[in-house]
């Protein structure tokens, strides 16, 4: 990959601030047809995301740690289009516009910054996960187009530097870029802003014989009525919970990355179901309140509930939205994924397991 001088993924390099590849930006290395194509798939967050202290640098007020996914993958090409009065960004076949243009031309911006390159660019994204569901869309999303940018731009990226990248499209794409378990790094408050940026980024996190899988239940696959990134401003600003979750918070992060590294997967959940219903909370205490647990959730959350009490190791977790997400053995996901599709009443339902980091793909491959 380093021949073609697309972006180069060291997981051995600690720091990676942007290094662009040496070219002056009107040359070949950046013209006419030059691109990359990625494909990255969504992560799950077992320690939750929620709530920037800064929102221009998307930097967290904690860390959190997810898993990544096997299924559900984003794949992304950009080329760039030298004379181009303006980007081209075609999501799921149908040309983008409102909010997500302006976030794929805002990222491709700063990647166009970074490697001195001027030229605008056509993206073409693939996304199998439901957009805007709580599903991690923005994740695979943003850490596909971090990766293929970096590449058609001649951007040469350490892991630490694509996951640092990554996060300025959306937080949660800082962890997609790397495979199975990863912990985002909130970084030091109070921190110039180029120290503050480094400080950012996720990286892998140590894990025993684990093997997990998580059941995904679709309850709702529709776009939400808020935002997340509107529910976490809301949240942060007026809810008199968000503190103290964000306090315990940290002390759930010890504690699970503890279970990790000695295979506790029961210990691992109930960390998981605690901070995720704690979070929740915080939201449905925001003024005014923000919800987006339905009756569907509930009703899969007793499903879990009665796993337990039979002697199944089953854990829930949700993100910003109605589906959940339940952590198994992987020897026990069938018998829970069938408790959780009864229950989901006709939802669809998927098993998942520990997924691959985000990666190119061979020059014009899909």
């Amino acid at each position: 990959m380093s021949e073609q001088r697309i972006a180069v993924v060291r997981t051995q390099e600690p720091d990676t601030t942007p290094h662009p590849t040496p070219h002056t930006g009107t040359g070949t290395d950046a013209g006419a047809g030059t691109g990359a194509v990625a494909v990255a798939h969504p992560n799950i967050a077992l320690i939750k995301y929620w709530g920037k202290r800064d929102e221009h640098l998307v930097l967290p007020r904690t860390d959190s740690l997810s898993m990544t996914l096997d299924i559900f993958p984003t794949t992304t090409r950009v080329r760039l289009a030298p004379g181009a009065g303006r980007d081209a960004v075609v999501l799921g076949g149908r040309p983008a516009e409102g909010e997500a243009l302006r976030r794929i031309v805002t990222f491709l911006d700063l990647v166009r910054q970074t490697a001195r390159v001027p030229h605008r660019a056509v993206v073409e994204s693939e996304n199998t996960v439901p957009t805007g569901a709580g599903l991690a869309s923005s994740a695979s999303g943003f850490a596909a187009l971090a990766v293929a940018a970096a590449g058609a731009y001649g951007l040469s990226l350490t892991a630490t530097g694509l996951s640092r990248l990554a996060r300025r499209g959306s937080g949660s794409a800082s962890r997609s870029i790397f495979g199975g378990f990863a912990v985002w790094h909130a970084g030091r408050p109070g921190q110039d802003t180029k120290a503050a940026d480094l400080g950012s980024y996720a990286e892998p996190v140590p894990v025993a014989d684990l093997d997990p899988a998580l059941v995904v239940a679709v309850v709702d696959a529709g776009p939400k009525d808020i935002s997340s990134r509107a529910a976490m401003r809301r949240t942060v600003d007026t809810s008199p919970l968000y503190e103290p979750w964000a306090a315990s918070s940290r002390d759930d992060l010890t504690g699970m990355r503890a279970a990790l590294l000695r295979g506790d997967l029961q210990v691992v959940g109930e960390i998981a179901e605690r901070n995720a219903l704690g979070m929740h909370a915080t939201m449905l205490a925001a003024r005014p309140a923000v919800r987006y647990l339905s009756p569907a959730t509930l009703t899969v959350l007793d499903a879990v509930g009665q796993l337990r009490r039979d002697g199944v190791a089953a854990y829930a977790t949700m993100d910003a939205g109605p589906n959940v997400k339940v952590l198994c053995r992987r020897r026990e996901a069938d018998r829970v994924a069938q408790s959780v599709r009864e229950a989901a009443a006709g939802g669809a339902v998927h098993i998942a397991g520990p997924g691959p980091g985000a990666r190119l793909l061979p020059k014009g491959g899909r």
